[in-house]
């Protein structure tokens, strides 16, 4: 019997020549899209001008730290007494052209009556804009 020889056939193959293009392609897509190249945010409009229009500047944020015991600190510098904390408040707020806002990181073992304190010392040194800081349960 005579034999004829099989045919090789062809293996398939992946060619990585046009994976590596479709890879760099969408590499500087997310590139244009994430340095924003490509706007994508809200409608184009013009402003209206105006001639007493001013730019609007936050108040200077100043953070309060009521302890358990011990003492007071504002901006992390400690503060020996009440008397020192409206001294050093009332300089930042006169030396701030915006005034500022106050937020108070109130130990959860400090007594009420400390927090209090606090508050009447912001309130009676002219600062009326204050915010107490909790974490989230």
């Amino acid at each position: 019997m005579r034999s004829w020889g099989d045919k090789k056939r062809a293996r398939a193959r992946i060619e990585i020549i046009p994976m590596i293009d479709v890879m760099m392609f969408l590499l500087v897509f997310f590139v244009l899209i994430s340095i924003n190249v490509i706007p994508a945010l809200g409608l184009k409009m013009k402003l209206p001008s105006s001639n007493r229009a001013r730019e609007d500047h936050p108040p200077a944020r100043v953070i309060v730290t009521v302890p358990a015991e011990g003492n007071f600190q504002v901006d992390g510098r400690d503060v020996a007494s009440l008397d020192e904390l409206g001294a050093d408040l009332s300089k930042r707020r006169h030396g701030s052209p915006t005034g500022i806002a106050v937020v108070i990181n109130g130990d959860q073992a400090a007594p009420l009556q400390r927090l209090v304190d606090v508050m009447d010392t912001l309130k009676s040194n002219g600062i009326e804009a204050l915010t107490i800081s909790a974490k989230r349960k």
